[in-house]
């Protein structure tokens, strides 16, 4: 059977694809950080912070009654690109697989098109995720949250605080997370897989002091989702890397893309007619960075 796959999907199509690579990770799907689209080149991301605003009042105008403070931020997402060569005859086998009932996708996609660029868009998110939290910068990567934050001079040295030895376990995940933790109504926990579950062991270990039968009485049956710490909101980051901790607030953290700009390209090419051979090339152009806006307001456990 011969499939003719050549598609260029361009404006609304486009970004549809993108937005499935880009958006489709954890952090990115919840809205955990605060995403900024069409971004073309770069951004300035302004944040402003006052301080000694309030005072007794009076019958005049007080000048000089505190500061206005603005700080800036530049945002600029990096371009990248997917170019593979897949065999058609090994895809068009799984796909008919999938057509007989054995996807892990929700329904078949309408075109074997689809069903490459929703592997590769897989593919794609996995990585962003990634980036996002561990990104090392250079080449094929960009800078993700814990990179910056590491090489700021301008983050409070109180605010960088080193790992402990040997690692986050459930016996000393809660003094760790205490370390992490100020005051502000927006604030976000953001963790590593590692140290969400040993959170959950130590809630589920409560028991064993005698203190209760962990959180929501399940003791060691716990779900990490909807949990929080001294009042403050955990968020999952399963990008981040080992023994890695953010506390910030949501809309200090910004992620950075041209989605439905023209630098984004989405294409299939069969190249059977092209060279007799059974692959199919998939074009994949994207942009993609982090950036935050005030670094006093954030604290690195790294």
């Amino acid at each position: 059977m011969s499939l003719a796959i050549t598609t260029s999907y361009a404006g609304e199509f486009s970004g549809k694809y993108i937005a499935a690579a880009l958006l489709s990770g954890n952090t990115l799907a919840n809205e955990e950080i605060t995403i900024m689209p069409n971004v073309r080149f770069k951004s300035v991301i302004q944040k402003a912070s006052t301080n000694n605003i309030v005072r007794d009042a009076s019958c005049d105008f007080q000048t000089g009654q505190g500061t206005l403070t603005l700080t800036e931020q530049i945002l600029e997402p990096k371009e990248f690109q997917v170019n593979l060569d897949l065999c058609k005859k090994d895809l068009f086998a799984t796909w008919q697989g999938a057509e007989m009932g054995y996807s892990q996708y929700a329904e078949l996609p309408a075109s074997f098109s689809d069903f490459v660029l929703a592997h590769v868009a897989a593919k794609v998110s996995d990585f962003t995720e990634t980036q996002i939290w561990s990104g090392a910068g250079g080449a094929g990567s960009f800078s993700g949250f814990a990179t910056l934050l590491a090489a700021d001079a301008a983050l409070p040295a109180g605010q960088e605080i080193a790992a402990v030895g040997g690692g986050i376990l459930a016996a000393n995940v809660i003094d760790e997370l205490g370390k992490v933790v100020y005051g502000s109504s927006e604030l976000r926990l953001y963790v590593s897989s590692n140290v969400a579950r040993a959170y959950t062991r130590a809630l589920g270990g409560f028991a064993a002091a005698g203190d209760n039968a962990g959180y929501d009485s399940k003791g060691t049956n716990q779900v990490l989702g909807g949990l929080f710490f001294d009042g403050v909101q955990i968020v999952v980051s399963k990008g981040m890397a080992d023994n890695t901790m953010i506390a910030a607030e949501k809309s200090n953290l910004f992620f950075g893309t041209g989605l439905l700009n023209e630098s984004q390209e989405v294409r299939t090419i069969d190249m059977q007619e092209v060279d007799g051979s059974m692959n199919v090339r998939v074009i994949l152009r994207y942009t993609a960075g982090v950036q935050y806006g005030e670094v006093t307001d954030i604290v690195l456990y790294a």
